[in-house]
């Protein structure tokens, strides 16, 4: 992995900026600067990564702003512009990947007062970009309608900070990621200019926003399509070995049958960091995690049985009981729970190939052996069910990740690099072009989240 360069400005050269002074220029809009706060906002989750933990050690804004309307927003990005000061956006700050960090100084833009639902109707809402996705849940299950899918953060996730820096989540089982046509509906982008416009995209133009880091435009509302709102139970399944755990959730995932939210394969060096259901799980062995309809629990049970599976917990058995909603142990929580065990840990994202994954996955255990834990999420991308593995890495060096990703990729499992915060060398492997087209369209003086796009300069660079 080459060095990210986290130095330089997006000011112009040999300009001093008078902090306090932008400050005074933007009241009454609220802002502050050098306190703790600033500190936290200028964070994410990035200390995953034992390799950003150090690179970004020292990212701090130079302001944070916290526009309340559209309108405030838009006063922010024109005074920013003018003057060509770096700005940032910011959600619940939930990324892994530093994505909502300004690398590069400037304003940070915290958008969370941006919080309104705006309308809600024929299972579609549309919600401003600082929605928390608990706040819209809470809001369209009123009316018999819940998410698709939700990172394993709801509780603290915005809904424009999960389109410009997520992909899925927990509902993945049923309805893929953001990219799968249908899903995300519309938004609406304010973009960094001296006078701002806004720009409203649909279909197949919403691919020049997602996961985009915010660097194509200032994402102020979500527009996205619902699920109909189902009765799930939680359930913990222990199997002996892990190959008949995955041969327990390939058949799961596959019984159309069987409505299901979440389905996913932890093995037990994992699972043991799992402080919560430490009591109720089988020493040394995986388990299935999984979220089915009340209806189909009876099939579940019988398909997680034929395969050696036991039942070690089950919501509905104790529907009073204090151990957190299972999607808090899936996803990336799962990397949480172990890290706050062990520092020395971090993870990879792997995907495995459509044609026998379980098989794959086996190979790759077998690689490995306890250096890298096996943790599995089961989806459906492009209509087939796939593996996507958030799998746990013990840390020994830069050198030996580095070698760890290229032999699952040589191996045909590409690797999606958390270890990095640019988009060419992360989720996207290089610039996307409608992506880079698009940002000189909406940010023609590489203001918004500069870093992020380094494979990208643009146009007016010298104005």
């Amino acid at each position: 992995m080459i060095a990210d360069d986290v130095a330089g400005s997006a000011a112009p050269a040999g300009t001093a900026v008078d902090w306090e002074q932008v400050a005074r220029d933007l009241a009454p809009i609220p802002s502050e600067r050098g306190t703790a706060r600033v500190r936290r906002m200028s964070r994410d989750y990035h200390w995953y990564s034992p390799v950003l933990r150090e690179r970004l050690k020292d990212v701090i804004a130079d302001l944070v702003v916290s526009p309340r309307t559209e309108a405030e927003l838009a006063m922010v990005v024109r005074y920013c512009a003018r003057r060509r000061l770096a700005i940032t956006p910011r959600g619940g700050g939930t990324g892994n990947y530093g994505q909502s960090m300004p690398v590069e100084g400037g304003v940070l833009v915290d958008c969370t007062g941006l919080d309104q639902i705006l309308w809600l109707r024929d299972g579609v809402v549309r919600a401003g970009a600082g929605a928390l996705l608990r706040s819209i849940e809470a809001e369209t299950v009123k009316s018999g309608w819940e998410l698709r899918f939700h990172p394993s953060t709801w509780k603290m996730a915005t809904i424009g900070g999960f389109v410009g820096g997520g992909t899925t989540g927990c509902g993945a089982i049923n309805y893929g990621t953001l990219h799968d046509a249908g899903n995300l509906l519309g938004l609406r982008l304010m973009t960094m200019e001296e006078e701002p416009r806004f720009i409203e995209l649909r279909g197949a133009d919403l691919e020049k926003a997602i996961h985009a880091y915010g660097a194509t435009g200032i994402i102020t509302e979500v527009e996205i399509a619902l699920a109909p709102h189902q009765d799930w139970r939680e359930f913990v399944v222990s199997f002996p070995t892990l190959r008949q755990a995955l041969e327990a959730s390939w058949a799961v995932a596959h019984a159309d049958g069987v409505a299901k939210k979440e389905l996913a394969v932890i093995d037990w060096g994992a699972a043991q960091y799992f402080d919560d259901l430490l009591d109720r799980l089988r020493p040394d062995q995986p388990i299935i995690m999984a979220s089915v309809a009340a209806s189909s629990r009876e099939a579940f049970l019988r398909l997680t049985a034929q395969a050696g599976g036991e039942v070690v917990f089950d919501r509905s058995a104790t529907p009073e009981s204090d151990i957190p909603p299972l999607y808090e142990f899936c996803w990336n929580h799962t990397t949480l729970q172990a890290l706050k065990h062990d520092r020395d840990l971090t993870y990879l994202q792997v995907q495995f190939p459509a044609e026998n994954p379980v098989e794959m996955v086996l190979r790759m255990d077998a690689q490995f052996g306890s250096e890298v834990v096996t943790h599995v999420e089961v989806l459906k991308a492009q209509g087939r069910i796939r593996y996507s593995a958030l799998q746990l890495v013990r840390y020994t060096g830069e050198q030996r990740l580095t070698e760890i990703i290229a032999h699952y990729r040589a191996s045909g499992c590409p690797v999606r690099d958390p270890h990095t915060f640019t988009l060419e060398r992360g989720p996207q492997y290089s610039v996307n072009p409608r992506q880079a087209a698009f940002k000189i369209e909406t940010d023609p003086f590489g203001l918004l989240n500069p870093g992020k796009m380094p494979g990208w300069s643009p146009p007016n660079s010298a104005a």
